[in-house]
Order: structure tokens, then C-alpha cells, then sequence
């Protein structure tokens, strides 16, 4: 299968791509289109790439965006896919420095699995580090239970 493209193939930085940077969203729309094209073309093609040479019992795939990755995960893997949504209220967000942008944050990529799927579980992600703590050891807890 052909690999994702790289940063590094369009003269990217990619540790700045990582961050919250106005690098980032300068190139955002663009690696949108790019990943929507890729999608249309085969929509398993990212989610053959995350899982590709993974054998550990457990593996968490972060930054699904569409109803299709789940769908996908689900077909492939059944009844042991656990989906979490990672939730923070918009002040916690905009402290973030995140600044909603119409065209970008209201596209599929970042909405789509705003509806259409029941999360088996959704972490509240809002600053409080004890609540957090919490949550996240539930979910490990859980885990651990299903190996």
C-alpha cells in the first residue's frame, strides 16, 4: 500500500505541525484537502496506516475524524474497538489558545463524529488534573479487565 505523504516531502516542519502554531493552520486547509482526497479515493487508507506493524494487546489510535475511521475500526477489529471522546468546554479551549476558524472547524474533519456514534466512553478534559487522573485510570482499569 502506498504510504501517507510525509511533512518532510513538502518542505514541512513537522514538530510545528503538532502544536496549536499559526505555521499549523497556515497549511491546515490544505492538509485537509489532501486528506479528503486520500478518503474519497479509499476510505481505510489512514486507518490500514495507523494500525500497520502494531501487535501490542492494546493500541490507542488518536485523531479519528470521521464516522467512516470508526465504522472501519469496528469492521476490522468487532467488539473489542473501545471509541473515546476526549471533551473541553470552548472556554478551556480558546485558553488553549484555540480560535474557531469557519471552513476548517466546521468541516468533516473536525466534526464529523460530533453525531453518529456512541462513544463507549468520553473524558472531560477541562484543566483539573485529579479529574482527569480519574478518568483516564477508569478507562485503563477497564483495559486491563478485557486483556
Amino acid at each position: 500500500p502506498t504510504e501517507p505523504s510525509s511533512p518532510q516531502e513538502h518542505g514541512l516542519d513537522f514538530q510545528r505541525l503538532l502544536d496549536a502554531s499559526a505555521y499549523k493552520e497556515g497549511f491546515r486547509q490544505d492538509m485537509i484537502r489532501w486528506g479528503e482526497e486520500k478518503r474519497r479515493a479509499d476510505p481505510g487508507f489512514f486507518c490500514r496506516a495507523a494500525v500497520q506493524g502494531a501487535l501490542q494487546p492494546v493500541w490507542v489510535v488518536s485523531d479519528t475524524r470521521r464516522l467512516s475511521d470508526v465504522e472501519w475500526f469496528r469492521a476490522a477489529y468487532g467488539d473489542v474497538v473501545q471509541t473515546v471522546r476526549v471533551v473541553a468546554t470552548e472556554e478551556t479551549r480558546k485558553r488553549r489558545n484555540w480560535v474557531f476558524v469557519t471552513g476548517v472547524d466546521d468541516a468533516e474533519s473536525e466534526c464529523g463524529l460530533d453525531q453518529g456514534v456512541a462513544f463507549d466512553w468520553v473524558i472531560t478534559n477541562d484543566g483539573d488534573k485529579v479529574a482527569l487522573g480519574e478518568q483516564l485510570e477508569m478507562l485503563v482499569q477497564s483495559l486491563h479487565r478485557s486483556l
